[in-house]
């Protein structure tokens, strides 16, 4: 794909509506955070080869919000991922979800997990940093204040929750939801938490399951043993008996008491250190 046929590709790229096809939401289950009191949209965030879709909110009076980057499981920028932004600005922050995928392909239109996974897998970790970049860049245009920025990320996000504290100097925290710690370093991906956690100086919360059959207890050690080689001071929670994606309450995953728990402790550690 050349430069202008990528261009023209970034320009016509949308966000998700409503849930991703491979998720199967349960009803009774979901939650559905209203707009009252924000502001929300779709933006095309500037980057160096094009524009990529972002969904944000914020509330609708004041300025000079403190910003949470908003990073998506493998299934984009699709309602529950837009419903996180809008809890997070009912609490007062500037909350942005920049579509990570789209050069790659549309992962909300695909039912087949493997088909999402071929996806995912040709995302580079170089590409997600400087697409963060771009997109706190232009959250500091819209009433955003960089100077209290902080990231959240679940599954796939989760480990660019590490990874991008670990990158940008002006994060001042983050809470990573059940990311992948370990793994190969390849081209595209040269580098995992537990390879940046000894130099990491950003304190992040990290959230995870203990019946996570997908991110091994052993792998959660080795990060925690990493961790206190460094000064990050960060810390992880791990919820017994929860599985992967216990805070996606429109899946089976989902896990009430321990979403609500982890939650309350995002909003904790994001107060205590200064956003």
């Amino acid at each position: 794909m050349n430069n202008l046929t990528r261009r023209q590709f970034l320009a016509t790229a949308t966000l998700a509506t409503g849930f991703a096809l491979a998720t199967r939401p349960i009803a009774a289950a979901v939650i559905t955070t209203d707009s009252k009191g924000l502001e929300t949209g779709t933006a095309q965030i500037p980057t160096a080869d094009g524009s990529i879709p972002a969904y944000w909110a914020r509330p609708v009076s004041g300025q000079d919000f403190p910003i949470v980057l908003v990073v998506q499981e493998i299934f984009g920028v699709h309602e529950h991922i837009q419903d996180v932004c809008r809890r997070l600005a009912k609490l007062g922050y500037l909350a942005v979800a920049p579509e990570m995928f789209v050069r790659q392909g549309d992962v909300s239109k695909l039912e087949s997990i493997d088909e999402i996974r071929k996806i995912v897998s040709k995302v580079p970790d170089a590409q997600v940093m400087a697409d963060l970049d771009a997109t706190v860049a232009w959250a500091a245009t819209q009433k955003g204040d960089r100077d209290r920025l902080a990231i959240t990320g679940f599954c796939w996000g989760g480990r660019i929750t590490w990874l991008y504290a670990a990158h940008n100097p002006q994060v001042k925290t983050g809470a990573a939801w059940y990311g992948r710690l370990v793994g190969n370093s390849t081209e595209l991906t040269p580098k995992h938490p537990v390879d940046v956690a000894a130099e990491l100086k950003v304190p992040v919360l990290g959230l995870y399951g203990g019946e996570d059959t997908g991110i091994l207890l052993d792998t959660v050690q080795q990060m925690r043993d990493r961790l206190k080689t460094g000064q990050s001071k960060s810390a992880i929670i791990i919820y017994e008996g929860a599985p992967h994606a216990f805070f996606a309450d429109y899946r089976p995953s989902y896990r009430q008491a321990d979403a609500q728990d982890a939650w309350q402790r995002l909003q904790t550690w994001f107060q205590q250190h200064g956003v």
